[in-house]
C-alpha cells in the first residue's frame, strides 16, 4: 500500500497517509492510458472543417453548351468538380469526433495515471488549501514550497474562490475539483497535488 507524507502549505510534513492500493498502487496499463488520452483529445476537436460541394458553389445552373454537335466533351454545369471553381468531391463537413470508451476502461486509465504519478514521485498530498485572500504571489509561494515550480495540477474537494482566483494567472497551473479529475490533465502536468479531502473523494469514487 503506497504511503506518502502529508504536507502543509509551507512544505512541512504534518502527517502520513496510506493510499488505496487499488487506486494508487496498480501496475499502469500504457495501452489503456493511450486510448483514454486519444479519446479526450478527439472530444476536444472542434470539427468545423467544411468545403462547398457542387450544390453549394455559386453559378452553374445553365448547361454550358449543347449536348451534341460542338465537338467538345459533354458537360452539364460549369460547377462540376471537373471544372476550376467547381464543387469539391468528398470534402470535410462539420462533424463531431467525440466517442466514448467503456466505463471500466476509463476507470482503469485514471487509476493507471494516478499510479504512474506515485511511481515517479510526482504526487504531493496537501493537508488543505486555504487562502485568506486571492493573491497570485501567495499561491506561487505555496507551489514552490511543494516543489511544483513548473506545470502543476491542483485537485481539491472544495473549490475555494480565493484559490481559484489565485491560480488562474499562473502559467501551467490548473485547479480542478476531485470529481473532474481526468487522464489528460494528470498526464499533461508534471506535478499532481491532491488535498487530503481530494484523496478521500478519489478513493471513494474509484475504489468502488
Amino acid at each position: 500500500m503506497p504511503k506518502l507524507s502529508v504536507l502543509d502549505m509551507s512544505g512541512n510534513k504534518v502527517d502520513d497517509i496510506e493510499l488505496s492500493e487499488q487506486v494508487f498502487g496498480i501496475a499502469p496499463n500504457e495501452a489503456v492510458l493511450h486510448d483514454a488520452i486519444v479519446m479526450q483529445q478527439a472530444s476536444l476537436r472542434r470539427g468545423t472543417a467544411a468545403v462547398k460541394n457542387r450544390a453549394a458553389v455559386r453559378g452553374g445552373g445553365r448547361k454550358p453548351w449543347r449536348q451534341k454537335g460542338t465537338g467538345r466533351a459533354r458537360h452539364g454545369s460549369i460547377r462540376s468538380p471537373l471544372w476550376v471553381g467547381g464543387g469539391v468531391v468528398f470534402g470535410p463537413t462539420p462533424r463531431s469526433y467525440a466517442y466514448k470508451l467503456p466505463k471500466k476502461v476509463r476507470r482503469l486509465a485514471i487509476k493507471s495515471a494516478l499510479s504512474s504519478k506515485v511511481n515517479d514521485n510526482e504526487l504531493v498530498v496537501l493537508d488543505e488549501l486555504k487562502l485568506e485572500q486571492p493573491k497570485t504571489r501567495e499561491m506561487v509561494n505555496v507551489l514552490k514550497n511543494l516543489g511544483a515550480d513548473k506545470k502543476a495540477l491542483v485537485v481539491t474537494d472544495n473549490l475555494e474562490e480565493n484559490a481559484l482566483l489565485s491560480v488562474r494567472n499562473i502559467p501551467g497551473v490548473k485547479l480542478i475539483h476531485a470529481d473532474g479529475l481526468n487522464v489528460l490533465d494528470v498526464v499533461y502536468h508534471d506535478k499532481l497535488i491532491l488535498t487530503r479531502g481530494a484523496v478521500n473523494r478519489v478513493e471513494e469514487v474509484l475504489g468502488q
